[in-house]
């Protein structure tokens, strides 16, 4: 069961490839996306204590965010963290910091075929927060999985751009 663990478990190889689910297409985890106040300023952290690059930098003015893509590792394969700040005080960033503080407000995957992975998770009764995918960091194309069905977690789904990020 869920949350239950016993020495066997522990030991045990992951459950076999059978039973993965393919129809959603995940690949591995994109990114962990932190809100921040200041950006200049958590960049400036992330760069000097852990040594990440920062690989990409935008303004979306659709989601209202300033953001920062850094590696983590020497290159991206190995995910990203994504620095967001608000540029309104009605973005959902600001509201995520107002309510929160800053901090973690979100996992993302990437997937094979958003269109794809979004009815998939259609199938199974699992509400997104956009009716169609948008457009998202560095031309990717994203939607987002409604944190009450997902334990609280706000899940994004990303299918990067043909260059990536």
């Amino acid at each position: 069961m869920f949350g239950q663990t016993s020495a066997m478990a522990e030991n045990s190889p992951a459950e076999p490839a059978a039973d993965y689910v393919t129809d959603i297409g995940l690949r591995r985890i994109d990114h962990v996306g932190i809100a921040v106040a200041d950006l200049d300023a958590a960049i400036d952290f992330y760069q000097r204590t852990f040594g990440m690059r920062c690989v990409h930098t935008e303004t979306n003015t659709e989601q209202g965010v300033r953001e920062a893509m850094l590696a983590v590792g020497p290159t991206t394969e190995g995910g990203c963290v994504q620095l967001l700040a608000p540029l309104t005080p009605e973005s959902t960033i600001a509201r995520f910091l107002d309510r929160n503080g800053p901090g973690v407000q979100q996992v993302a995957y990437t997937v094979a075929d958003i269109d794809a992975a979004c009815a998939a998770l259609r199938e199974r009764g699992v509400r997104l927060l956009y009716e169609t995918p948008k457009r998202g960091t560095a031309d990717s194309r994203i939607n987002f999985v409604h944190p009450k069905d997902a334990g609280g977690v706000l899940i994004e789904l990303v299918e990067p751009a043909a260059a990536g990020h």
